[in-house]
């Protein structure tokens, strides 16, 4: 996440542009490190969420209330006691550092005009709010920080605010050309600085420079064109000027920054949000990049989808960890099933022995270890050992008990083994559904599978859970609608109760992963929509991440369900095919 100082200044911008002038209606604390204040201006009324919290600290402008406590915790009511109906007369934000200053104006109990200052500084675990009055002294902050704590500097109310100086690092708006009062720095600068780093060229940008994250670092570098694993001061030693494209690179960029020329995105991996920034990331080309004319509204976004997403993740890991654990045993017992099929290879070659010793068994010698014979289905010589203790028969008799029990064994492996890697197969297919799972009831159904499949107990008395999750709903770009299977449960239910004959039916090839239905309505589908329901078949399958996924693609009426087979297994004998990726960003998704 590249929630640095890039982005900061990007919310800044948004909170001078929205809030200048504005007055604090309200004031609340909804949790222990996090204020939401309420801002009329021009007509207009405003939430702001400023979050000190340690695991995601966050400034952005929200449509969203939030529940507070009854009784309202002692830095709110400090606040509500001094900033009450208080103006806002500026925003800033000191160089490229990740602290944010909001300016008050506000009237004290005799009628003076005061100033005072509210602090956002997000860093992480040392994330804070703080608020100063007008000559910088701490008035009261929603952390308190000890010496004992902290060694770099206190807060604490009565001690002087000043920004830590933890690491020396450059402020790289000296970078910007023209309209921030500075020329320029100097490439030999830039240079000076790549040499002290013995690291990682994209390491030693972030580290050098103020307000730079490691992903903002490595768009700099592709954007130069140079490789951002590259090391800096071999580079800098160089004499060809490797550095010369980066220092460039970088002085465009904080040109554009001073110019608070943003462009902010999210960068989504399917439908997982990757990444967020407040400028474009050129180096995620082959990602779907959406833009957005707020960056409040791509933090606000950002953060709810990934929410969701770790939400998920963690209501469906006791579902994962038991059918990882029935893959596994699966797993191991087909191999150990497969090694005993392969001891039962020789069995042909024992009913032979057996047949040969009763065909010429009377020409072994007394006491022979081995008996030469012809072997009169092939006309080759073939050497057959022998027990010197047993007769030509009782040997004959020993190689046909020894191939009676390897054709035993090898009829109830071969049986066994069908059953074994079908039930590999059904819990792949689970492990897929939980992958594309997005909300808790998605879960249901897949819960609902693994106790009819006897890998979850019903609890006593406990009746079928309601399904309400539905397929996904897809508009192909010539209007065909296209639906995906989310589980094993609604696959059979699209396909085989949903679907048409005439309908199209796509999955990808000996691959988990879901039914795709493709309406046709009686009408001609062109390619076009063939190769978009392709696309999402290969998308929600276990090859999502190949460059290419072939997906078979067949009328419905040639699919079929054996009797007994498991939840979404189908067999079909005529079907076409086609090699496609599973980039489905140019498809609108239905609710």
């Amino acid at each position: 996440m590249a929630f640095d100082g890039i982005t900061i200044a990007n919310i800044t911008k948004e909170l001078r542009d929205t809030l200048l002038g504005g007055r604090i209606y309200k004031i609340a604390q909804p949790e222990n490190d996090e204020l939401l204040l309420t801002i009329k201006n021009n007509g207009s009324q405003y939430r702001l969420l400023l979050s000190a919290d340690a695991s995601l600290p966050v400034v952005y402008l929200t449509q969203s209330n939030k529940p507070s406590p009854i009784t309202a915790p002692g830095f709110c009511m400090l606040l509500r006691k001094h900033l009450q109906n208080a103006r806002i007369t500026a925003v800033s934000q000191p160089g490229l550092e990740r602290v944010i200053h909001l300016h008050l104006e506000h009237l004290n109990e005799l009628g003076d005009v005061c100033q005072k200052k509210l602090i956002i500084e997000i860093m992480g675990k040392h994330s804070n709010i703080i608020f100063c009055d007008d000559k910088d002294m701490i008035i009261d902050s929603i952390k308190h920080i000890s010496g004992m704590v902290s060694s770099v500097r206190e807060v604490l109310p009565g001690r002087s605010y000043f920004l830590p100086q933890t690491q020396e690092k450059t402020d790289p708006l000296i970078y910007a050309k023209d309209g921030v009062g500075t020329e320029p720095s100097s490439y030999d600068e830039f240079k000076l600085h790549m040499l002290s780093k013995p690291m990682p060229l994209y390491k030693a940008l972030y580290t050098s420079f103020t307000g730079l994250s490691p992903i903002i670092a490595q768009e700099i570098c592709f954007r130069a064109g140079v490789d951002a694993d590259l090391p800096a001061k071999a580079l800098a030693e160089s004499s060809d000027d490797s550095l010369k494209p980066v220092c460039n690179a970088l002085s465009d960029m904080m040109t554009q920054v001073a110019a608070e020329r943003f462009s902010p995105v999210i960068v989504y991996d399917g439908r997982t949000p990757l990444e967020f920034a407040a400028l474009p990331l050129t180096l995620y080309g082959d990602k779907d990049i959406r833009s957005f004319d707020s960056i409040s509204d791509v933090l606000e976004r950002y953060y709810a989808e990934r929410s969701i997403v770790t939400r998920i993740r963690q209501k469906s890991a006791d579902l994962r960890r038991i059918v990882q654990t029935a893959l596994e045993r699966n797993v191991k017992k087909y191999d150990l099933q497969l090694r005993q099929m392969q001891d039962t290879e020789k069995r042909d070659t024992y009913k032979i022995y057996g047949e040969l010793l009763n065909t010429y068994g009377y020409n072994a010698a007394p006491d022979a270890k081995t008996l030469e014979a012809i072997n009169y289905y092939t006309g080759e010589p073939v050497s057959i050992p022998l027990d010197p203790t047993l007769t030509p028969q009782e040997n004959a008799i020993r190689y046909f008990d020894k191939y009676g029990k390897m054709k035993r064994t090898y009829e109830a492996l071969s049986e066994l083994t069908v059953q074994v890697k079908e039930e590999i197969e059904h819990l792949e297919s689970i492990l897929a559904s939980l992958d594309i799972a997005l909300h808790e009831e998605d879960l249901v159904q897949i819960r609902e599978e693994l106790i009819e499949s006897g890998y979850i107990h019903r609890k006593g008395g406990a009746k079928k859970a309601k399904v309400v999750s539905k397929p996904f709903h897809y508009l192909s770009s010539d209007g065909f609608h296209i639906y995906v299977g989310k589980n094993n449960f609604q696959n059979d239910e699209l396909t085989f109760k949903f679907a048409n004959g005439g309908d199209w039916w796509f999955h990808a090839k000996q691959i988990p992963g879901s039914h795709v239905i493709l309406k046709t309505e009686g009408a001609e589908v062109p390619d076009r929509a063939f190769e978009e329901a392709a696309r999402l078949a290969a998308y929600y399958s276990k090859g999502r991440e190949q460059d290419k996924v072939e997906i078979d693609y067949v009328q419905k009426k040639h699919v079929k369900k054996p009797a007994g087979a498991k939840p979404g297994f189908v067999v079909y004998y005529t079907n076409y095919s086609m090699a496609i990726d599973s980039d489905i960003s140019g498809l609108s998704e239905l609710s």
